[in-house]
């Protein structure tokens, strides 16, 4: 079994010094952690694998393909493959869960298709 509680996650997330932290990863599914303070900028691409994110805290808007809204704690979002999205009006840090299916990169980096 594999368990995990939040407050070590989003420790070890800060020690790594990074806005997202993969904590999970089986071939069909990752799950990492993406936090983002108040006032920061997105900087995510799309991704090659369907996405849905579950917002534990926080307060903002999420973009996804064109189409606005807000987000707060008990949001969820689900984006698929390849479409742009993106926070912003990030009022209150937020703290989310991002799962992907499959695991993300299982498909390749956006762009490494168009490559090969």
């Amino acid at each position: 079994m594999h368990a995990f509680e939040l407050a070590d996650l989003l420790a070890e997330r800060s020690q790594k010094g990074s806005l997202y932290f993969e904590f999970l990863r089986v071939p069909d599914l990752s799950v990492g952690i993406y936090v983002l303070a108040a006032g920061e900028t997105d900087p995510q691409q799309p991704h090659t694998e369907d996405e849905v994110y579950y917002v534990v805290r926080g307060r903002g808007h999420i973009t996804v393909d064109g189409e606005s809204r807000p987000v707060q704690a008990g949001s969820t979002v689900y984006v698929s493959a390849h479409i742009e999205h993106r926070f912003h009006s990030i009022e209150e840090e937020l703290v989310l869960l991002v799962f992907f299916a499959p695991a993300e990169f299982a498909q390749g980096k956006v762009g490494e298709e168009e490559a090969n």
